[in-house]
């Protein structure tokens, strides 16, 4: 599951590096890539893009999970 996650945090990263390069200079690479943003194999990139954003935004809150739980455990006992 480690291996699906940076595999996931990857592509998002460069989806994310497409859209910089699309909104500033307004090319898109993986149109360019796929012969047009309409055709299928760009639709499925940007579908694969999407859904590594999605599986990412796990990382996010399990870095929120472990720093509230590592909270929890350094608290003095009075607190608890």
């Amino acid at each position: 599951m480690e291996a699906t996650r940076k595999i996931a945090l990857a592509l998002a990263i460069i989806g994310a590096l497409n859209w910089g390069v699309a909104g500033l200079f307004r090319f898109d690479v993986v149109a360019q890539l796929a012969g047009g943003s309409t055709e299928p194999i760009a639709r499925l990139l940007y579908v694969v893009i999407g859904v590594s954003g999605l599986i990412s935004l796990g990382l996010l809150f399990d870095e929120w999970r472990n720093r509230e739980a590592l909270e929890m455990n350094t608290q003095s006992p009075e607190k608890i």
